[in-house]
């Protein structure tokens, strides 16, 4: 095997090249990390955490474009940044070139008259970059644009922040923005306790649900709205966060990335912390995608991509701000799930059977509890009621002890991790005394105990007092979000308990086939399916025995070593579908078959103008199941590895999947799961199962071949890999190639 993981592809072919080729390209400067490890394709390995304390917690701040003049916008904004100076007990110098005071303080005329080297400075100004000069003079250490009018607005606008950026990274100061807000200088309540959701968005107002969270008693310990990303991005916040001990989960509102390595990076930070990253990414659609690229001028990049990317990482990936609030909220405060085991508790049985269904249609596991377990249960509840799972009470206890009885007794049971009671509306005084033997089983166990409060009111005394009030309870106003929510917390500790970087794998320097497969590259041409395989052989990915020959009377030669029954097919550097041009021959199981499809093939290229190498006379391979393996380019991860049923209804069926660099053995594996059509590969209506370890060494190899290859190789597509039965192997029966 090559390896087990494979770093990434670099957008600069030539350091792809240079590294791959052992010579030495000077650094390579990925944000603000300096000199880096880099893997095979240049791309960095590790990313700095930047060091965001003194952003966040400053002891000193200037307010460029300070006013208290009526009815200036400026003049609100001045006066909420000095009640949260006042908060984080920091020192604020108004900035203003024509006033001697702001609110009573001494203005400064500029940055470089002010008492002191700042650490932060707000920008209150409509063109931030002749400030940003000034601000590298006197090292300051943040700075924070509002201005818009930057990329988000088209080209012209873009090549503004592109300034920007280069007057940023020029200063040696971390700015937020442009076209940011105020969003980081919110009040946060500090009399709330436990884990805190830290936020990031890049539309402020998409952040109001999961802020408003503390009004339910939920923490919050930072927001960063980070506009239009022209210095510190999403990645940046979320590599911070990941490490501040007081966040419990990281809630993000992405529209756009600004680099995809960056930030699979900052994910690999927080899987291994542990702490779960939920992220709205919009773009699924592509109106949605037109739209955000219009607000912060970003990359959508390619949904399925973005998908994957997140999905490999851990990302939890939510579809709206209700889910977002829901599921942080969740994920920040549950402890760590103690069985996978799922109960469903309820005082009507129509309730029950209604959430176990959405719960199993999404994946919950919910266990059939054992016969004592129900007999222990049927002690208070009656006989004619079902306590399998769901578990069917007919009407919680209300005078007496039975109903926290009941509770614990479920609690107890080793299969069961998460306990769920959906309640549909008050019904008081039973729905009362429900929520509070809830809430003290809750307090006595360390497993998931979560309520949906199904009321539309949502002002009872049970939901805002007794549930609310209660931190070991997570209450969800949904169905749906509730399962969303447990769902991903089940999953995210899963995937967290056995999670590997693959980051530690990825290949630092070339392998031996790097070489072979470099001298079979033909720039700007795709290759013939004779050199295509030539550079699969290259990267030890196994072909069928074949030749390619010039005349019938070689053909026919060609045939008897390769052994009969044969394939023919017409071979040229620019023939991608062969079949259409019915340029294939299948089954020939003679000298004279050969002989005429070597003629017919010859014939039919001559008519359609095709200038042939020559003609392919392969080993015919049966029995197995078609996929197909190739490379794409996507424009903010690099190279990308689909995999899929293949064949000639791939494009019918697209039943793919894929897999963004870097990955490993069991990454490659979680691709395949995740196919419509994986039971094929273990075997259906008889048929024997495959050869699945094969299949796999084979994606790794291509994604091997990508990262090396760089943007030299622009498409790969291996179609059919036949993957033979379990313990024989698969074989690259057709394979196309284009060279950039």
């Amino acid at each position: 095997m090559l390896g087990s993981t494979y770093g990434t592809l670099t957008t600069d072919s030539r350091r792809a090249r240079v590294i791959a080729c052992g010579e030495q390209p000077g650094p390579a400067v990925h944000g603000r990390a300096g000199t880096e490890e880099l893997d095979v394709s240049g791309r960095p390995l590790h990313s700095d955490v930047p060091d965001l304390d003194r952003f966040f917690r400053p002891e000193s701040v200037a307010v460029v474009g300070a006013s208290d003049a009526e009815g200036r916008p400026n003049t609100g904004i001045t006066r909420q940044l000095m009640g949260w100076a006042e908060r984080v007990g920091a020192r604020l110098y108004p900035v203003h070139p024509t006033r001697e005071t702001v609110f009573g303080l001494p203005c400064s005329p500029s940055i470089a008259e002010l008492p002191e080297q700042v650490d932060l400075a707000v920008l209150l100004v409509a063109d931030p970059l002749p400030v940003i000069e000034q601000l590298a003079d006197t090292k300051v250490k943040f700075a924070v644009a509002f201005a818009s009018g930057f990329a988000e607005t088209g080209d012209e606008g873009a090549a503004a922040q592109a300034r920007l950026s280069a007057a940023v990274e020029r200063s040696g100061l971390r700015l937020l923005g442009p076209n940011t807000n105020l969003n980081a200088f919110e009040r946060f309540r500090e009399d709330l306790e436990g884990p805190a959701i830290a936020l990031i968005t890049q539309s402020g107002h998409q952040g109001r649900p999961v802020f408003s969270l503390q009004e339910l008693g939920i923490r919050l310990s930072h927001w960063a709205p980070t506009g239009n990303e022209a210095d510190l991005e999403t990645a940046d916040f979320i590599s911070y966060f990941a490490q501040r001990p007081e966040v419990g989960a990281i809630a993000c509102y992405v529209e756009g990335l600004k680099d995809g390595r960056s930030f699979l990076l900052a994910a690999d930070r927080a899987a291994r912390e542990g702490v779960p990253v939920v992220a709205v990414k919009v773009g699924r659609t592509e109106t949605g995608a037109r739209t955000a690229a219009s607000h912060t001028g970003k990359l959508t990049g390619a949904d399925t991509v973005v998908d994957a990317a997140m999905r490999q990482f851990g990302v939890i990936r939510v579809d709206g701000l209700d889910e977002l609030q829901d599921t942080s909220a969740l994920l920040a405060r549950a402890k760590p799930p103690q069985a996978d085991g799922v109960v469903v508790y309820s005082i009507s049985g129509g309730t029950g059977a209604h959430f176990s269904d959405l719960a199993t249609e999404a994946g919950l596991q919910l266990p059939t509890l054992p016969q004592e377990k129900q007999e222990e249960l049927h002690q208070w509840i009656p006989d004619y009621l079902s306590v399998a799972n769901p578990v069917d009470n007919g009407g919680h206890p209300v005078g007496d002890w039975r109903g926290r009885k009941i509770i614990d007794a479920i609690l107890a049971d080793p299969s069961v991790g998460v306990l769920i009671c959906p309640i549909t509306g008050p019904f008081p005084p039973m729905s009362d005394k429900l929520a509070q033997d809830l809430v003290d089983a809750a307090e006595q166990t360390d497993k998931l105990v979560c309520v949906v409060w199904g009321s539309p009111v949502g002002t009872e005394d049970a939901y805002r007092t007794t549930l609310l009030g209660s931190s070991r309870v997570a209450t969800f106003r949904t169905f749906a979000n509730c399962i969303t929510a447990v769902r991903a917390y089940l999953d995210h500790h899963r995937f967290t308990a056995s999670y590997v970087s693959p980051f530690d794998e990825a290949p630092r320097t070339p392998s031996p086939s790097f070489r072979k497969a470099q001298a079979l590259m033909r720039p700007g041409h795709q290759l013939s399916e004779h050199a295509a395989k030539q550079l699969l052989r290259a990267y030890g990915i196994r072909v069928p025995r074949e030749q390619l020959v010039t005349s019938a009377a070689a053909a026919v030669r060609a045939a008897s070593l390769v052994g009969y029954p044969v394939v023919m097919k017409a071979s040229a550097p620019q023939l991608a579908h062969k079949s259409e041009f019915g340029l294939v021959k299948v089954g020939l199981t003679s000298a004279s078959q050969v002989r005429d499809a070597y003629r017919e093939l010859t014939d039919i290229a001559r008519y359609e103008g095709i200038e042939l190498d020559g003609v392919l006379v392969c080993q015919m391979v049966e029995r197995g199941v078609e996929m197909v393996v190739g490379v794409t380019h996507d424009d903010l991860f690099g190279p990308t590895v689909t995999v899929g049923l293949g064949g000639v209804l791939v494009e019918v069926l697209r039943d793919t999947a894929v897999a963004v660099p870097p990955f490993g053995e069991s990454q490659a594996r979680a691709v395949l799961d995740q196919l419509r059509g994986r039971a094929l590969l273990d075997g259906v209506r008889g048929a024997p199962p495959v050869d699945i370890d094969a299949l796999v060494e084979v994606i790794l190899r291509v994604q091997r071949m990508a990262l090396e290859l760089g943007d030299d190789l622009a498409e790969l597509d291996i179609n059919p890999l036949m993957v033979l039965p379990r313990g024989q192997g698969a074989v690259a029966l057709d394979a196309l190639a284009v060279c950039h």
